[in-house]
């Protein structure tokens, strides 16, 4: 197996559930958005198991020794690609960075997957698995009025882009299906709403919304909001995401480039979710802090799991609530009390 991107928040926890199923694996990871840290714990415990190309997916020589085209390795069936250039605002802050990895990163897996190995027998490159977002959505109900219940996402939906960093997941998606017409290799794409979990960084100004609350709760500040807090979203315990990524790499369905969704399919406020951090923290009853709208975000996000149980047989298997609490232990141990408010104070 390949990880792209596997020193990161999600394929750091796609690698922990690969190795203990019993499967070797190559990482590739230029590590601008993570550490080393995780991936050399697992080298250290799984050094026959485990192989780091340290190197980005736009490195055409260290993609190829990733995937096991290149001079050594043995190849890999499945190529889970979870590289990406995270966060909406990131992306609106840097929208070439963000494309070039993403989708220009994601036709060069492709190539890679598909490559002739330069000579002895390899393991063919079976499927690939990308890593895709609920963001490619956007808000499809936006010209009918925002008072309205909003409606599951279905993957047969027509994408509404708001962001660079939507546009470049949608392109990626846009090309999986022509490798398997033309490569016979077999593709899908997987829409992650909103995944949070233990080893989340909460230290980037562009950090997710679960750890970022979690940071400032436990520095005893109050929750930052951007816009009114009754924005939803379908919150997505790690374990889900992983678990339907699995699914993916081993169903027996003919993916010819389908998209699915990865989701809870349980849509939740942000004042909610705010709400239920505190609690798991002990520090509920302080009203949240609130800021203007960013730009590029969804209103409303909800998923719609009829094709992740069709093709996949996915269902979650750890509620929202039982997930906070597991998320909220992991933040409590790394930031002791007073110390989450002295570096929040010194940002």
């Amino acid at each position: 197996m390949c990880v792209t991107g596997g020193a990161g928040f999600i394929g750091g926890h796609l690698c922990d559930a690969l190795l203990s199923l019993g499967a070797s694996i190559t990482v590739i990871d230029d590590l601008s958005n993570s550490t080393a840290e995780h991936i050399a714990s697992l080298m250290d415990l799984e050094p026959k198991r485990v192989r780091f190309v340290h190197g980005s997916v736009l490195d055409d020589d260290a993609l190829l020794e990733a995937v096991g085209r290149g001079a050594t390795g043995e190849g890999c069936q499945i190529i889970f690609h979870l590289a990406a250039i995270g966060s909406v605002p990131r992306s609106v802050a840097n929208p070439q960075r963000s494309w070039s990895v993403n989708a220009t990163g994601t036709v060069r897996v492709l190539v890679a997957a598909t490559a002739k190995p330069p000579s002895g027998p390899r393991v063919p490159v079976e499927r690939v698995v990308l890593a895709s977002s609920s963001s490619v959505y956007g808000d499809p109900q936006v010209s009918v009025g925002a008072s309205l219940p909003p409606l599951p996402k279905v993957e047969t939906m027509l994408p509404r882009p708001m962001s660079p960093y939507a546009a470049s997941k949608l392109a990626a998606e846009s090309v999986l299906a022509p490798w398997t017409t033309c490569y016979k290799l077999s593709t899908v794409a997987l829409r992650y709403f909103n995944v949070f979990g233990p080893r989340q960084s909460p230290d980037s100004e562009y950090a997710a919304v679960v750890p970022a609350i979690a940071k400032r709760v436990l520095g005893g500040q109050p929750a930052l909001i951007y816009g009114d807090g009754r924005q939803s979203r379908d919150f997505t315990f790690v374990g889900n995401a992983v678990l339907g990524t699995l699914l993916a790499g081993v169903a027996d369905w003919p993916f010819r480039g389908e998209a699915i969704n990865v989701a809870a399919g349980r849509r939740t406020s942000v004042l909610e979710l705010a709400q239920m951090i505190a609690k798991a923290c002990g520090a509920d009853g302080r009203p949240p802090e609130f800021k203007p709208e960013r730009s590029g975000d969804v209103r409303d996000s909800l998923a719609d799991l009829g094709r992740a149980r069709e093709m996949l047989g996915y269902e979650p298997v750890t509620s929202l609530e039982a997930g906070i609490v597991e998320t909220m232990a992991y933040y409590r141990s790394i930031f002791p009390a007073g110390a989450a408010a002295r570096e929040t104070g010194r940002s």
